[in-house]
């Protein structure tokens, strides 16, 4: 775990897959400008269970512990490694 001063991060886990699955199915979670990408929790797991080993996603944690976001990264076209985050849209600003 990463601990800040304000959110932890820890790794995802097989038990995060629930929640993550909602956060993926929720248009206002990614916001207007990325496209919505509808999977169900199985295939939300079978993507977990295959990630390739230069991605890592962590989930962003309040210092009670409350889910509010995740952040990882992941190799994208030609090799170069990108970073991406949400935040659930009452936590942004």
């Amino acid at each position: 775990m990463l601990e800040g001063k304000n959110v932890n991060l820890r790794l995802e886990e097989k038990e995060d897959m629930k929640l993550v699955s909602e956060w993926l199915n929720n248009p206002d979670y990614w916001g207007e400008y990325l496209p919505l990408k509808q999977q169900s929790r199985t295939e939300v797991e079978k993507e977990y269970d295959s990630q390739p080993q230069e991605s890592k996603w962590f989930v962003i944690e309040k210092k009670d512990g409350s889910k509010i976001g995740s952040i990882g990264y992941f190799l994208a076209t030609g090799n170069l490694l990108e970073i991406g985050y949400s935040l659930i849209p009452n936590e942004r600003g």
